[in-house]
């Protein structure tokens, strides 16, 4: 005969696959280092609890893993190949009660778990021009799907919930009607820690610094003519840029201007890039976050950035403003830094401002989106 035990019955743990499947394999992207570093926060969350919840990253290749944190994973296909369309059941099969994406274009037909799908900006409604690394197929396909609201609606639709990852972002999802789904700010938030106050000021460095992509709305444009109202002030460019492109914005560079062109820096010539700025720059059109500028105050750089609603959420009183489309407006919000007490009080009001933005933060709001679409579906 067979003794019944009293001890309490304990399911097993909410198996949650990451799909990681975005994580460049040399140096991130925007959407990797998101990828990457939630991902770090979350498996941190769950160990430091003694969590129910279990987590496998979703690789397509095993170089992605140079670039995160070390756990478990599980190979499958590229998100852009054919397969997509039968990845849930293979995730099926693997045993998937909750399944979160860093984009919103994941396979889903067939699922029987949960799923999460993030949404990182709505940019390409307003400035089509898809990355230029896609294949052509996919550049055309990119056009079509932003030609109506109408494709985002239909994917949003079959997760659970939503995450978007700021709130300018879910208030965009809200205003367009993109989803009937609960929509979630999980936060974007820089990699490194906020620096102690800087011991030296940089205002007289007449030095700044760009540090993004060179696609239409990021309206670099506007920085290079800044320069004809800034003498003697050098613009740093630190992105790797195409020969064609660079062609494009040298032609605009106004005479005896300083404009250096990196092509690309590591991680170590940017922070020493920004260590000697008087500010880092942006004039961007429309942003779904702004990594660059959290990044940069959280090491005592102020920040000139243009006037819109997303960079107002992320930088607050920390940085100085200026319209978009006025370079001498640019100008002048870049040469009030040269104040010394102008410079150390926004150095200082961006630290404290980085401080609001944090992996571990972004990681408990994931685990309750987990908990919540687990519960909803058992």
């Amino acid at each position: 005969m067979s003794k019944t035990s009293d001890a309490p019955h304990r399911p097993g743990p909410i198996k949650v696959f990451f799909d990681a499947r975005f994580t460049r394999t040399t140096q991130h992207d925007g959407i990797s280092r998101y990828g990457s570093c939630l991902l770090a926060a979350l498996l941190a969350a769950t160990e430091a609890s003694d969590s129910d919840i279990e987590v496998t990253a979703i690789i397509h290749d095993e170089a992605q893993l140079e670039l995160l944190p070390d756990c478990r994973w599980v190979r499958l296909n590229d998100p852009t190949s054919p397969a997509e369309l039968f990845i849930a059941g293979r995730l099926n099969a693997l045993g998937a009660d909750v399944v979160f994406s860093t984009m919103q274009v994941m396979g889903s037909a067939g699922r029987r778990y949960g799923l999460i799908l993030t949404v990182h900006d709505l940019i390409y409604y307003s400035h089509p021009q898809p990355p230029g690394d896609l294949p052509a197929a996919l550049r055309l396909l990119w056009r079509l799907y932003h030609l109506s609201y109408a494709p985002q609606r239909l994917l949003l639709d079959r997760a659970d919930a939503v995450a978007a990852v700021s709130a300018t972002t879910k208030d965009l999802i809200a205003d367009h009607a993109l989803t009937v789904k609960p929509v979630s700010v999980v936060s974007n938030a820089a990699e490194v820690t906020a620096a102690g106050p800087r011991n030296v000021t940089r205002h007289e460095a007449k030095s700044v610094v760009y540090m993004g992509a060179f696609l239409p709305y990021k309206n670099v444009e506007t920085l290079i003519r800044a320069l004809e109202h800034l003498p003697g002030w050098t613009l740093h460019l630190a992105s790797r840029i195409d020969g064609r492109r660079e062609a494009q914005l040298r032609a605009l560079i106004p005479d005896r201007a300083r404009v250096v062109f990196h092509r690309g820096v590591s991680e170590d010539e940017y922070a020493q890039l920004l260590a000697g700025a008087t500010a880092l720059v942006t004039a961007s059109k429309e942003e779904g976050f702004g990594l660059p500028v959290i990044e940069a105050m959280a090491q005592g750089v102020p920040v000139a950035v243009s006037d819109i609603p997303i960079f107002h959420e992320i930088a607050g009183d920390a940085a100085v403003y200026f319209d978009p489309e006025d370079p001498a407006a640019a100008a002048a919000a870049i040469g009030a830094l040269t104040d010394p007490d102008l410079w150390m009080t926004q150095s200082l009001a961006g630290l404290e401002q980085a401080k609001r933005f944090d992996w571990d933060d972004s990681a408990r709001a994931l685990i309750e989106m987990i908990r919540s679409v687990h519960a909803r579906r058992r």
